[in-house]
């Protein structure tokens, strides 16, 4: 069981996840990576979204940015959404993340920020923690 779910729209937005992956490492919180296409296989991260013990996702999306959004409609869990600069400077990535529809909540932090996901992620965690 991982605290953490780090999911990939694609194996292109590796570099932004290893950023987030060098804060995680940091933590005492467990995480795992995935990657899965919200677009190309949208049965398997149905499955994995909704089997998932993670009590946060962060989700590294590019271009039309759909992971993130179809994340949270399948968790009540938070989710977290890094743009990826694929196109536009990253602004249509931004947008999408940022505009989701009533009810399917998404956090944004800043284009290719993934170290920021997790950081976010982190103090999500930490509001829980127990000592």
């Amino acid at each position: 069981m991982a605290d953490i779910s780090l999911i990939m729209g694609s194996e292109s937005d590796r570099a932004i996840a290893n950023r987030a992956i060098s804060v995680l490492e940091k933590s005492d919180y467990t995480y795992e990576v995935r990657v899965i296409s919200a677009h190309r296989n949208p049965d398997e991260l149905d499955r994995y979204v909704v089997g998932s013990d993670a009590k946060v996702f962060i989700t590294i999306a590019g271009l039309s940015a759909a992971l993130p959004g179809v994340v949270a409609s399948k968790t009540k869990k938070p989710v977290i959404g890094v743009p990826v600069s694929a196109k536009l400077g990253g602004l249509d990535a931004l947008l999408s993340i940022a505009q989701m529809p009533p009810g399917v909540p998404v956090a944004s932090v800043g284009v290719d920020n993934g170290a920021n996901g997790a950081h976010l992620a982190l103090r999500i965690l930490d509001l829980t923690k127990k000592e």
